[in-house]
C-alpha cells in the first residue's frame, strides 16, 4: 500500500488530510455493512503535493492570491486562471501514475470511472464546500483518468473556489486537494436524500429528491425532481415532477442528455418500496456518523448505491433536553434584540441572572416554554406577552398548539391556575392604585438602584480569586432581586397597560390609530434615550474648536483621548466624553453578552456618532429635540381630550383619558431602567474578572485577556482556584463560536430541531409592499441605511436605518434618523420605546430586511399599518 494512492477500505478515519473529506466519508461508508459503495481508489494529497511543490510560478502566484481580499475580484480570477493552466501543464510524477495503474488493474481497467475532487477543506462538520471542486463522469482508460486527476486538481483554483475559501478564512496553502477514482455506475435513477428536513429542520422527517438517470440533471438543475417526505417509516408527502430530460452515460464514455417519453414524463421515479428502503439506508448512515446527513444515491437493477454521505451543516442545533418528551423553545435573542451568538462566559451570566427554564444552542439562549404551553391558562399569558414581543412568535407558537399531537394538554391545573390568576390579578389592581399614588415611585426606585451599584463598586475592589467569585454570585441575588423587584415591573407594566387602553379606546371613540405613540415623546426618566441626546450635547462642547474636530476625523486607536490635550477645547473635549462614558460607558451593542467591547474599553466607537451630530445638527438639538417631542405629546393631549368632550359621555371618557396618559408621561420611561442597573453591574464583575485574566497571563496559563471569555463561570472559577488549564478547550471554542456567528437563530424551534415560522396576516397592502410589526407611527420617505454593524454606521440626517436588530446602544444613531426598520422587534422592545419617544415611524419584525432593502434605495415606511415600499 502506497501512501500516494488508498483504496477506500484502506482509509483511516485519522487521515482527513491525507484523502479530503469527501474520501475520508466514503472510506467509512465502504465499511458499514449492508451499504453498497461502487469500488474505488483515490490518489492522495501527497500526489498533487508532489506535483506543484518544486514550482516556483505556482508558489510565486500563490503568494500573490494570499494576499488578495473578496472584492479584487479580476485579480482573482487572472491569478486563479494562471494557476489552473500551470497545473494543467505539470507532468504527473511517475510514481503516482504507477499507483493508479496498480490499482486500475485491480478494479478493472476496463471499466468506466467517476473522477471526483476531495479537497481537505470540504464536507466538514463546520463548512461543506459542496460544489466547490469537480467531478467527471464516465472516464475509460488510465490516459484519460491521468488526465481528468489533473483537471480536479486544478479545480481547487476555481474563481468560486477561491473566493469561498477567503471568505470562510481558509488559507490556500493549507488547503490539499485528493482525487477519488470510483467504479462508475449505471443508474436508472438517482438524487439526494436530506436525513433531516431541508426546509423546516425537522430532524423527523426525512427528505429524497430522485429523478431518473445520473443525479448530475438535478445538481445542475436541468430538471425538477420528484420529492418524498418520510417521517416514522411513513411516506407523508409525495411530489411527483414532470421530468422531461435525464442524463446517461455513453457506452464510448462521457454523458449525453436525452429527452424523455412524454407517457413517462409524470411517472413516479421510486416505487413506494424503495422510497420506505432508501429512508431505512439514510437513517443508518445517519446512526453511524452520529448527525443529520447530506446523501447521494443511485439506483441500479433494484440496488441502491450510496456515492457520497457528508454532514448537513446548515441546520440550527437543537437545545439540549433531558427527557425524549416533545419541546418548544422560544429565542431569548429576538426578545432581548441580540440574535448574535454569545461566548459561553456571556451565556453563564445571563443563565445566573434568570430563572426562567433556560436551553443553550448554536451560542444563543432559548425558553423552553411547554409547560406554559400545556396549561390553557398560562398558554393565554404567555401568547399575550409573545404578542407584544414579537408576533411572528405568537404566530409560530398558536402553529403548535393548532397541532394538538405535539404537546399533551393539561386540564388538572385549570381551577388552581385561575384562583390564583384572580388573586394575581387583585393584587396588581392594588399596586396600580398605589404606583398612582406616588408620583415620587420611580425616582426611589433609580435612586436604590444606583445606592446599590455604588456599594458594589466599593466592595468588589478588596475581592480576588475565589472570594470575588463568591462575592459575584451573592451580588447576582441582589441584582435579581432589583431585576425582578414586583414593585418595579408593576411600574412599567401600568404604563404598557396605559398605552395598550389608549390605543384601543381612541381607535373605538375616535377612529385613531396608535393615539399612544405621539403621548410618549420626550417623557422623563427614559435613560436610554437621555443617553442619545447627551451625546448630542457632547458634539456641542466640541462643535466651536476645529483642531479637535480635525483631529478626531483622523484618529485610528483608543488611546486618542491621551492625546487631546494638544489642541485648543482638548481638555473641555476630553472631559465631555469623560463624563458621558462615566455614565454611559458600561453599554454596547449586544450588551447583554458580557463579553462584547464596552464603549469605555473601546471610546473611538463613539467618535463616527460625535462627529456625524456635529456635521447634522445645529447647536443646542439635544434640548429642542426633547422640547419639541413634549410640545406634541401635549398637543396631541389636548387634542384628544378636546374631541373626546364633544363625545356622548365625553367628560368621562376625557377623565379616563387623562388618567391614562399620565400614567404613560409619568412610567414609560422607567422601563429601559432595569436594564441599564444590570448592564452597569455586568461591567463591574467583567473588570474584576479581567483582572484575574491578566494574574493568568502572567502565570502562563491563558494567551491574552479575552480568552477567559470562552470559558463558562463556573470553569473560569476552577481555573483561577487551580491555574491549570486544557488550552485545546480555548481554541474549539473559538472555532464553535465562529460556526455559530454563521447560522441564524430561529424565533421557535421543537426539540425535532424543526423551524416553526410565523406569519403576519394582512390585507389590503400595497403590492410588493414588505411586511413586518407597525411600532411607532407615521410615514416617512427617504434614503435606506443597510447597517450590520453600528460601527460602519455613516448615517445623514434624514437616513432610515435598516438593520438586523437595535439594543439600547444604538440609541445614538436614532437621533439623526427619520424613520427605523429591523429584522428583530415587537411592540416593547427597546427600539420601539425609543422610536415612539422620538417620534419616528418604526416597523420592525421585518423578515429578511437587510437583504430584500438595498443600501442607498429610496424607501416609504409606513409605521402606523406596518410596512414599507420600495419607491
Amino acid at each position: 500500500m502506497s501512501s500516494l494512492a488508498l483504496g477506500f477500505q484502506e482509509i483511516e478515519k485519522t487521515q482527513l488530510m491525507l484523502v479530503g473529506g469527501k474520501a475520508l466519508n466514503l472510506g467509512k461508508l465502504s465499511k458499514i455493512q449492508e451499504i453498497k459503495v461502487p469500488e474505488g481508489f483515490c490518489i492522495t494529497t501527497l500526489g498533487y503535493q508532489k506535483a506543484i511543490e518544486q514550482n516556483e510560478t505556482f508558489q510565486a502566484l500563490l503568494d500573490q492570491l494570499t494576499k488578495l481580499k473578496v472584492e479584487y475580484r479580476s485579480q482573482i480570477s487572472e491569478i486563479s486562471r494562471k494557476i489552473r493552466q500551470i497545473i494543467m501543464e505539470v507532468e504527473i510524477p511517475s510514481d503516482v501514475a504507477c499507483a493508479v495503474t496498480d490499482y486500475l488493474t485491480q478494479f478493472g481497467d476496463e471499466h468506466a470511472y467517476a473522477v471526483r475532487s476531495s479537497a481537505t477543506a470540504e464536507d466538514l462538520p463546520h463548512a461543506s464546500f459542496a460544489g466547490q471542486q469537480d467531478t467527471y463522469l464516465n472516464i475509460v482508460g488510465k490516459e484519460a483518468i491521468l488526465h481528468h486527476i489533473k483537471k480536479c486538481w486544478a479545480s481547487l483554483f476555481t474563481d468560486r473556489a477561491v473566493i469561498y475559501r477567503i471568505q470562510n478564512g481558509f488559507d490556500h496553502r493549507q488547503v490539499y486537494l485528493s482525487v477519488i477514482v470510483q467504479r462508475m455506475v449505471f443508474p436508472q435513477a438517482s438524487g439526494i436524500l436530506f436525513t433531516a428536513d431541508p426546509i423546516t429542520s425537522n430532524r423527523k422527517l426525512l427528505s429524497i429528491d430522485a429523478s431518473f438517470g445520473l443525479g448530475e440533471a438535478m445538481v445542475s438543475g436541468l430538471v425538477s425532481a420528484d420529492c418524498y417526505k418520510v417521517q416514522k417509516d411513513q411516506i407523508v408527502d409525495k411530489m411527483i415532477a414532470t421530468k422531461k430530460l435525464a442524463i446517461y452515460a455513453r457506452k464510448e464514455g462521457g454523458t449525453e442528455t436525452v429527452p424523455i417519453d412524454p407517457d413517462q414524463q409524470k411517472k413516479q421515479t421510486l416505487t413506494e418500496q424503495q422510497i420506505l428502503q432508501l429512508a431505512r439506508i439514510g437513517r443508518q448512515i445517519e446512526a453511524y456518523f452520529g448527525c443529520p446527513q447530506d446523501i447521494e444515491w443511485c439506483l441500479v437493477d433494484d440496488t441502491i448505491y450510496i456515492v457520497q454521505s457528508r454532514p448537513i451543516t446548515t441546520l440550527f442545533p437543537i437545545p439540549e433536553a433531558n427527557d425524549q418528551d416533545n419541546h418548544v423553545y422560544v429565542s431569548v435573542g429576538h426578545q432581548q434584540m441580540m440574535t448574535d451568538p454569545m461566548k459561553p462566559l456571556g451565556l453563564s451570566f445571563f443563565l445566573l441572572t434568570t430563572s426562567a427554564p433556560m436551553r443553550k444552542a448554536g451560542g444563543r439562549l432559548f425558553v423552553d416554554v411547554t409547560h406554559q404551553l400545556a396549561s390553557p391558562n398560562s398558554r393565554k399569558m404567555l401568547l399575550d406577552a409573545m404578542g407584544q414581543h414579537d408576533p411572528l412568535m405568537k404566530d409560530a407558537l398558536i402553529t403548535i398548539i393548532e397541532r394538538r399531537d405535539f404537546i399533551k394538554s393539561l386540564t388538572n391545573d385549570t381551577q388552581q391556575q385561575s384562583s390564583g390568576k384572580s388573586n394575581k390579578s387583585m393584587s396588581s389592581a392594588n399596586s396600580q392604585a398605589q404606583i398612582e399614588n406616588d408620583p415620587t415611585i420611580v425616582s426611589d426606585l433609580i435612586k436604590r438602584s444606583q445606592t446599590s451599584i455604588e456599594e458594589l463598586k466599593h466592595n468588589i475592589q478588596t475581592k480576588s480569586g475565589s472570594d470575588l467569585f463568591n462575592f459575584i454570585l451573592e451580588d447576582i441575588q441582589e441584582l435579581k432581586k432589583i431585576l425582578f423587584d414586583p414593585q418595579s415591573s408593576a411600574v412599567f407594566m401600568t404604563a404598557i397597560n396605559a398605552s395598550t387602553w389608549i390605543n384601543e379606546k381612541m381607535n373605538e371613540w375616535l377612529g385613531e390609530k396608535s393615539a399612544s405613540d405621539t403621548l410618549s415623546q420626550s417623557v422623563p426618566n427614559n435613560i436610554t434615550s437621555e443617553m442619545g441626546l447627551a451625546l448630542l450635547d457632547v458634539a456641542d462642547v466640541i462643535r466651536p474648536y476645529p483642531e479637535v474636530i480635525d483631529y478626531l476625523q483622523h484618529v485610528k486607536d483608543d488611546n486618542f483621548l491621551d492625546e487631546l490635550f494638544k489642541f485648543d477645547g482638548g481638555q473641555e473635549t476630553k472631559d465631555a466624553i469623560i463624563a458621558y462614558l462615566n455614565k454611559y460607558g458600561m453599554r454596547c451593542a449586544g450588551e447583554i453578552d458580557i463579553t462584547k467591547t464596552r464603549w469605555s474599553e473601546k471610546p473611538i466607537i463613539l467618535v463616527p456618532m460625535i462627529l456625524g451630530n456635529i456635521k447634522n445638527f445645529e447647536p443646542n438639538a439635544g434640548k429642542r429635540k426633547f422640547e419639541n417631542g413634549r410640545q406634541e405629546a401635549l398637543e396631541k393631549e389636548r387634542e384628544l381630550l378636546d374631541r373626546l368632550k364633544q363625545l356622548p359621555e365625553g367628560e368621562q371618557k376625557a377623565k379616563e383619558t387623562k388618567r391614562m396618559i399620565d400614567l404613560i408621561r409619568n412610567f414609560i420611561g422607567y422601563r429601559e431602567y432595569p436594564k441599564y442597573g444590570m448592564i452597569n453591574r455586568y461591567f463591574v464583575y467583567k473588570q474584576a474578572l479581567l483582572k484575574e485574566a491578566e494574574q493568568l497571563i502572567q502565570a502562563g496559563v491563558i494567551h491574552e485577556k479575552e480568552d477567559i471569555y470562552h470559558l463558562t463561570f463556573e470553569e473560569l472559577r476552577e481555573v483561577i482556584r487551580t491555574n491549570k488549564l486544557d488550552y485545546k478547550i480555548i481554541s474549539k471554542r473559538k472555532e464553535e463560536y465562529k460556526l455559530y456567528e454563521k447560522l441564524t437563530p430561529p424565533r421557535v424551534i421543537t426539540s425535532d430541531g424543526e423551524i416553526i415560522s410565523g406569519e403576519y396576516k394582512r390585507e389590503n397592502l400595497p403590492a410588493e409592499a414588505i411586511v413586518g410589526l407597525p411600532v411607532s407611527s407615521g410615514v416617512i420617505e427617504g434614503r435606506a441605511r443597510v447597517i450590520l454593524n453600528m460601527e460602519d454606521a455613516d448615517l445623514e440626517d434624514g437616513d432610515i436605518l435598516v438593520t438586523s436588530f437595535t439594543d439600547p446602544s444604538w440609541t445614538p444613531l436614532f437621533v439623526s434618523i427619520k424613520g427605523l426598520i429591523t429584522e428583530v422587534g415587537g411592540l416593547m422592545t427597546h427600539g420601539a420605546v425609543i422610536a415612539r419617544e422620538y417620534g419616528l415611524p418604526a416597523v420592525v419584525g421585518v423578515e429578511n430586511a437587510t437583504k430584500l432593502i438595498k443600501d442607498g434605495q429610496r424607501i416609504r415606511v409606513n409605521g402606523t399599518e406596518g410596512y414599507i415600499e420600495t419607491l
